[in-house]
C-alpha cells in the first residue's frame, strides 16, 4: 500500500468477485430502502408517471423452505400429468404444422419423413375433491392432488436437455449464473448453525434409459459469494467426503488446527479485504459441525417403522430416491432452506412404456410419503414441494 495513492492500489487489489459482491451490496441496500419505505416514496413521487409500486404483495408468503424435485431427462407430460383424450382421435396422423409452429427439429428427428401423432398409452383418472386428471403412473400422488397446484405453462426454448436445465436452475442458458437455491440462501440465510442453507441429492434410478450429465452449475453460487453454492450429499458412501478426521487425528487437535487456521485467515482479510476468505472461515466451521450433525441425520433409527413402511422398500437403502425423500423432510425439520433432489434416467426415447413406468414405481410413493408427512407434521405449509423437469 502507497501513501500517495491509496485508492488506486485498492482498485488494483479488487477482484472480479468483489467487484460485484459491492455492487450487489449497494444494490441491495436501495432495494431494501424501497421495500422498506415504499408508502413514504410513494407519497412523495405520486406525480411521477412510472412511479414505484404502493405497498406490500396482497398475501404474505408463508414458505420457509424449498424442496425441488427434478425428473432430469425430460419427463413426458402427457403421460403423466397433462391428461389430453383428444390425442386418440389423433392416432398415427401427422402432426399439423400449426402445433409444430417452425420449431426446429433434433438432429434425432431431422431425417424422418413423417411426424405421427401418439396418444399416451396409459389410463387416467379422476383424484381429490378437484378432480384432476391423473396418470395411472402416479397412484400414491394422485391421493394428494387437492393440494397440489399443476402448472402447465412453464417452458424453455432449448432444444437439447443440457442448456434446458441450466435455464432451470439458473434463468440462463450461458453457465455462470447463480442457481435458485444459491439466491434463496444468498436472500434468506439459513435457520441451521449446522448445515448449509442449501443442499442436494442425487440418488439413482431403475430404468434402462441413458442418464443425462449433471453439472454443478445446476447448484452453483456462480457470481455470488460461494458459501450459497449447495453442497451435494453422495449418494453411496459418506455423504461428505473428507468431513471425518483422518485416522490419529482427534477432535480436539482439528479444533485447534482450525483456530489457528482461522487466526491467519483473519489477517489475510484484514490485509487484502477479499470476502471469500471469511466465506472459507465460516466452510471450515460448517464442516466442524457438520462431524456430527451428518451422522445423525442420516441415522434413521429414530423414525418409526410405519413412517419407513410408508416411503416403501428402499427407504433404507442409501443412494435411493426413496431416502433423498425422506432426507428432505429430514433436512428441512433442520432449518435448510433448499433442498434440491435430481433423480436421472428421464430421457426416455426407445423404451417409454417400461422406463417410465420403472420411473414412476421409484418415485411415486417416495414423493406421496414425503407430502403426507410434511403434512402431519405441520410443515407442508411453509413448504413449497416442486416437482419438475426441463
Amino acid at each position: 500500500m502507497t501513501a500517495d495513492a491509496p485508492l488506486r492500489d485498492f482498485q488494483l487489489d479488487l477482484t472480479r468477485r468483489q467487484f460485484f459482491g459491492h455492487s450487489g451490496l449497494r444494490l441491495g441496500g436501495m432495494a431494501l430502502a424501497s421495500l422498506m419505505g415504499r408508502e413514504a416514496l410513494a407519497s412523495s413521487s405520486s406525480a411521477l408517471v412510472n412511479g414505484p409500486l404502493t405497498g406490500l404483495p396482497h398475501f404474505a408468503a408463508k414458505a420457509k423452505a424449498v424442496i425441488y424435485l427434478h425428473m432430469n431427462g425430460g419427463p413426458a407430460q402427457l403421460d403423466t400429468w397433462d391428461y389430453k383424450p383428444g390425442l386418440k382421435e389423433w392416432f398415427d396422423k401427422d402432426l399439423p404444422p400449426s402445433v409444430q409452429g417452425g420449431q426446429r427439429l433434433t438432429g434425432m428427428t431431422s431425417k424422418q419423413k413423417r411426424f405421427p401423432v401418439a396418444p399416451s398409452l396409459f389410463q387416467f383418472a379422476q383424484h381429490g375433491q378437484c378432480g384432476r386428471w391423473v396418470s395411472e403412473l402416479l397412484p400414491h400422488t394422485a391421493k394428494h392432488v387437492d393440494d397440489i397446484a399443476l402448472v402447465k405453462t412453464v417452458h424453455t426454448n432449448a432444444i437439447n436437455h443440457d442448456p434446458a436445465c441450466t435455464y432451470v436452475m439458473t434463468g440462463r442458458e450461458v453457465p455462470g449464473f447463480a442457481s435458485l437455491g444459491s439466491w434463496l440462501s444468498y436472500g434468506l440465510g439459513s435457520e441451521s448453525n449446522d448445515f448449509p442453507a442449501f443442499v442436494v441429492l442425487t440418488p439413482n434410478w431403475k430404468s434402462k434409459a441413458a442418464a443425462q450429465a449433471l453439472f454443478t452449475r445446476m447448484w452453483s453460487s456462480g457470481f455470488l459469494p460461494t458459501q450459497h453454492s449447495g453442497v451435494a450429499l453422495r449418494a453411496v458412501g459418506d455423504p461428505v467426503l473428507y468431513i471425518q478426521n483422518p485416522e490419529g487425528v482427534s477432535p480436539s487437535h482439528r479444533r485447534a488446527m482450525l483456530d489457528t487456521l482461522a487466526q491467519m485467515n483473519a489477517h489475510s482479510f484484514q490485509r487484502y479485504g477479499d470476502p471469500e476468505i471469511q466465506t472459507r472461515m465460516a466452510q471450515y466451521e460448517m464442516a466442524f459441525r457438520m462431524q456430527t450433525s451428518v451422522p445423525e441425520l442420516v441415522d434413521l433409527r429414530s423414525e418409526s417403522k410405519a413412517t419407513l413402511e410408508m416411503y416403501g422398500p428402499d427407504v433404507e437403502q442409501p443412494g435411493t430416491f426413496a431416502s433423498s425423500a425422506l432426507m428432505a423432510r429430514r433436512l428441512v425439520e433442520r432449518g435448510v432452506r433448499v433442498v434440491q433432489i435430481l433423480h436421472r434416467g428421464w430421457d426416455q426415447h426407445n423404451n417409454l412404456p417400461s422406463d417410465i413406468r420403472l420411473q414412476c414405481q421409484d418415485t411415486d410413493q417416495p414423493i406421496g410419503a414425503l407430502l403426507a408427512d410434511l403434512k402431519r407434521r405441520g410443515l407442508l405449509d411453509s413448504t413449497l414441494v416442486v416437482w419438475g423437469g426441463e
